[in-house]
């Protein structure tokens, strides 16, 4: 028997959830699923969706700044990296090569790392 059927959440530490439900909702226009009052542990249950559905958990942490390996899928990678240059968000260069996807990374407000492949 599988006990699993899906990944349903994926956690990135963030050291002010209002800070970074604002950067994920309106810098990147993800929806928010849920935000709950969480007091056993200082913080709120936050969490945001990608238009596609994949949910990610904005968990209260006193450390932050990591590579989450949460890769973004986006039909036009150049676009979207014009958008969050605009935005004043810290991203890398397109990489573009032979047989590969379009590619970057960006960080959020704590310095987290997340790529964003075009589809």
């Amino acid at each position: 028997m599988n006990h699993f059927t899906s990944l349903h959440t994926v956690g990135i530490p963030v050291t002010d959830q209002d800070r970074a439900l604002e950067f994920y909702t309106k810098t990147l226009g993800f929806a928010l699923v849920v935000d709950a009052p969480l007091p056993q542990l200082g913080g709120r249950w936050i969490v945001v969706a990608t238009p596609g559905g994949a949910n990610i958990a904005l968990t209260l942490a006193t450390e932050a700044g990591l590579d989450t390996g949460i890769r973004l899928g986006t039909p036009d990678a150049a676009a979207t990296h014009q958008h969050l240059t605009a935005e004043q968000v810290a991203t890398s260069d397109l990489l573009s090569w032979p047989g590969v996807p379009p590619m970057f990374t960006f960080q959020d407000p704590d310095t987290n790392t997340l790529y964003v492949v075009q589809d």
